[in-house]
């Protein structure tokens, strides 16, 4: 009996680990030009600076996608270097809060104590499970700094973690 117990639990947390590494493979790889990667493109967002409505497919490209949190620190440190990478290089961004309790307001007022001046907007629940669809957990994870890189026809998950401005602009350069 104990032994069948041993092996049920190490067979639990072999699946785990398999998983884990699944998901952490899927999302590092993400690359599509499949409908359902643009799916996500095409949600109408509201910029809450201007109250315009937008999609990211329709902005020119490249696009960068930043999910983020008020609340999120290593956040706002991205969101720091987006806004040094955008004095060096002209390129469209977007920051999509994905925290449900947050709100328009809360964000305008975190954009304008920060000075930041690009799109931002709170996304949908439905988009934001998208994005995790797609890209896996850590776009619903916001100290994860997840960014993704958003081409013609392609889309592209950067690595988590903050990235300089200077690592921004290569991940810009390289492309899809």
């Amino acid at each position: 009996m104990k032994k069948e117990k041993a092996a049920k639990a190490s067979g639990i947390l072999i699946l785990g680990l398999l998983i884990g590494v699944f998901l952490n493979i899927s999302e590092q790889d993400a690359v599509s030009s499949d409908l359902e990667a643009s799916d996500w493109r095409n949600v109408t967002l509201q910029d809450v600076g201007t109250g315009e409505d937008f999609t990211v497919s329709g902005l020119e490209k490249p696009v960068l996608v930043e999910s983020f949190a008020v609340w999120c620190p290593t956040c706002t440190r991205q969101q720091q270097e987006i806004k040094q990478l955008k004095q060096d290089i002209n390129v469209t961004s977007v920051s999509l809060d994905v925290d449900p309790n947050e709100d328009s307001e809360k964000v305008r007022n975190h954009i304008r104590r920060h000075n930041f001046t690009w799109r931002y907007a709170v996304a949908p629940t439905g988009l934001t499970q998208k994005l995790v669809d797609r890209y896996g957990p850590s776009m619903a994870n916001p100290p994860s700094t997840p960014v993704v890189l958003v081409c013609e026809d392609e889309t592209r998950k950067l690595e988590n973690g903050v990235k300089t401005a200077s690592e921004l602009e290569e991940e810009v350069n390289q492309g899809c």
